[in-house]
Formats: structure tokens, sequence, C-alpha cells
């Protein structure tokens, strides 16, 4: 039986990459919570239970991690929609189904991630923006409409227009889902499908605004 005098083991310190991811799911939840422009340094060290110069060293500071943090979002984000949209042969809707439910997905498994991603990024924050991510999946949808327009023979032109239109439908629809998460993920991506696929099957050529 072990000695109750003698002292403790103290517990193993962190390597520099254990403190850095430490760091990263510790400020992911505050900027999560707060927004850039509230969460502090002080409040990342104290969760962490770290000195503030602990953070400064492995980021320089609270724009260094949320840049960070902002990255891996984008990219995990983007990574599972590319990846449902990147089956050639299947049929146009699955397609987007499977992006609409890969969207939601991310939402139900990153909820930190996604508020953080679509809160107003920090002035100095010039890049991996929630809009730059949106753009870059709208030109990918772009090209799956394209085909579907010219196979119908309606103008190819479009398609970029109505790809815009499609993934903000998504996005807006995953921050409403964000807070309510009812219905279930795989009805609402068969609702949103629903609606943009019958539509583009039913939709006029040339559309115009009546009544004016």
């Amino acid at each position: 039986m072990a000695d109750p005098s003698s002292p403790r083991p103290r517990p193993a310190r962190m390597t520099g990459r254990q403190r850095r991811e430490q760091l990263v799911e510790v400020g992911r939840t505050v900027f999560a919570e707060k927004g850039f422009d509230a969460t502090s340094v002080e409040e990342i060290a104290a969760r962490a239970k770290v000195s503030k110069p602990i953070v400064y060293e492995h980021f320089g500071g609270k724009e260094g991690l949320y840049a960070v943090i902002v990255d891996r979002e984008t990219s995990t984000l983007l990574g599972a929609l590319e990846s449902a949209l990147s089956e050639g042969r299947a049929h146009p809707r699955v397609l987007m189904e499977k992006a609409a439910l890969a969207f939601l997905t991310y939402i139900d498994e990153s909820e930190d991630g996604f508020r953080i991603l679509v809160r107003d990024s920090p002035v100095a924050q010039t890049g991996g923006s929630f809009s730059s991510l949106l753009g870059d999946v709208a030109a990918k949808v772009e090209s799956i409409l394209a085909a579907q327009l010219r196979l119908r023979k309606y103008p190819p032109r479009d398609a970029e227009l109505y790809a815009q239109m499609l993934v903000g439908m998504v996005a807006y629809t995953g921050q409403w889902w964000l807070e309510t998460r009812k219905p279930s993920k795989e009805a609402v991506a068969a609702r949103m499908v629903n609606l943009s696929w019958f539509g583009l099957g039913a939709m006029e050529k040339k559309p115009t605004i009546r009544g004016v």
C-alpha cells in the first residue's frame, strides 16, 4: 500500500503540440460562446489553466488563434461538401441531397465550429470567411447545374445565379436548423431538395415578374 504521506506524482507536462491543440479546443468553445470581439486572451488562458504568455507564444494573440480555428472549420466543412459532390455518376438530385445532408451533418457534429463560421469575422480576417467558403461551394454546384440546364435546353449562363440561390437556401436553412433541431437533418435535407429540384423541373425558360 502506498504511503499517503509520500508526494503525489506530478501529471506529465503537455508537449508543445498537445498544448496547442488544447488551446485550439478551448478557444473554439469561447469564440463560439462570445464571438471574436468579446473574447479575451485572459479568458482563454484561464479556461486552459495556463498563463497569458503561453497563448501568445503559440498563436501571437487571439487573432492568430481565431485564424487557425476558422481555417480548420472551413477545411472540414468544404471537405465534406466536396466529397458529397464528387460522385460524378450519381444523379444530380442525389448529389444535391448528399450535399445538403453533409452540410447539416457538419452543423450537427460541429456546432461550435459552425457558430464561429457564421459570425462576422474581425476586420483583420481577410480569408477563410463563411461567404468565401460558400462561394467555393457555389462554384462546384454551378458546374452540376450547367450540365442539367443544357440537358433541358435552358440557358447554361444562368447556372451561376441558380447555384448562388441554392447554396444560399442551404446556408440560411442550416442556421435556422442549428437553433431548432427539428425536424431531423434527413427530413430537412429532403425538403430542401424537394423544393429546389421540382422548382428546376417546372421553371420557365425566360421567367419574368408578373403584374409589373
